[in-house]
């Protein structure tokens, strides 16, 4: 008897034993036969499904944010170059710069490999500028504009290399030819100006190792470029509508003020500087505030030993009367409280 039938037979025992002993047992089990094709089938002998295809997981996406630089980056395998190695771009310090064994036939060929497609052959270009400022700049200069023209090119890169290499390329440029950048033709002034605007753009980014870099070659230019060509350049940023652009020139600013003699302030105009600096009194970033309490104190040391030399002016509290007479005849009143404060303090 099949597991069916003894199922009915344990669920029904009236069918073992049935009512009607006239019906005989072979005739019942053919009965209980026919229904036992009848009944559908069980759970445990119904076929399987088969199984579905695991879904694959999904490849972690790595966040975008979470990457220093796209250039270096690995790349996935089945894309990466076989030569990555090679691409790799080392960031020398200057002092680690050696001369070139021929620098007459890399200057020939310079301009073309800084404006390569090619950004990592651009980097080698770009150390190779440096090479020249630092051992052969008398090869540089007659092409300076133009190079000051593609590196600026170079900062606005989106690669982070490239960039970083191209301020790198600046701060050697300001050592080696600080005095002559501004006092040659206009050409080469213009190409400064767009170069002085690229840096302070940098430093203002968020880009911390790109930021740092170009807060280096702006402390190397406010002190080493003639502080008064320079200074009249960086006036025109303390009224940049990008805060940070503000701090930023606010600080070179106070380097270069603090290089400057009374007679240099005198030049440039000791009542446009303070003005200047009580202007950065309000700015919003403490960075700009904290530049021009620097500048008032340049400002004031030099007004001091002006007139303490003056047989007008024989002492101290003299000194400080004049000083508050000279801030009052410039500046609004409370301008002139902030200003006689820090001082004071």
């Amino acid at each position: 008897m099949s597991l069916k039938t003894k199922t009915l037979t344990n669920l029904f025992p009236s069918l073992s034993n049935p009512p009607f002993p006239s019906i005989s047992k072979s005739k019942l089990n053919m009965a209980l036969r026919s229904l036992d094709n009848a009944l559908p089938t069980s759970v445990a002998e119904r076929p399987k499904k088969p199984a579905a295809k695991a879904a694959a997981a999904p490849t972690a996406e790595v966040p975008r944010d979470s990457r220093q630089n796209d250039e270096n980056s690995p790349l996935p395998l089945q894309t990466q170059p076989a030569k990555a190695a090679e691409q790799a771009v080392e960031y020398v310090a200057s002092d680690d710069l050696e001369p070139l064994p021929n620098p007459e036939s890399k200057i020939a060929n310079l301009l073309a490999e800084l404006d390569s497609k090619d950004w990592v052959k651009s980097c080698g270009a770009l150390n190779d500028v440096r090479r020249l400022a630092i051992h052969h700049s008398s090869l540089l200069l007659p092409i300076m504009e133009c190079v000051m023209v593609v590196i600026v090119k170079a900062m606005k890169n989106p690669r982070s290399a490239l960039c970083k290499t191209s301020i790198m390329a600046c701060a050697d440029i300001f050592r080696s030819f600080g005095r002559l950048l501004l006092s040659s033709s206009t050409k080469e002034e213009a190409a400064f100006d767009n170069l002085l605007l690229q840096l302070l753009l940098k430093a203002s980014q968020d880009k911390r190792f790109v930021c740092e870099e170009a807060e280096k070659a702006l402390q190397t230019m406010a002190v080493s470029l003639p502080p008064l060509p320079l200074l009249k350049k960086l006036k025109s940023y303390v009224n940049h509508t990008n805060l940070r652009v503000r701090a930023k020139s606010a600080v070179a600013i106070s380097k270069c003020v603090s290089r400057m003699e009374v007679e240099v302030m005198k030049e440039f105009g000791l009542a446009t500087l303070l003005q200047v600096a009580a202007e950065l009194l309000n700015d919003r970033l403490p960075e700009a505030r904290e530049a021009s309490r620097s500048i008032i104190h340049s400002i004031h040391n030099g007004f001091s030993r002006d007139n303490t030399s003056n047989e007008n002016a024989e002492n101290e509290s003299s000194t400080a009367e004049l000083w508050e007479s000279f801030c009052s005849s410039n500046l609004p009143p409370l301008s002139v409280l902030s200003v006689v404060r820090i001082i004071s303090q």
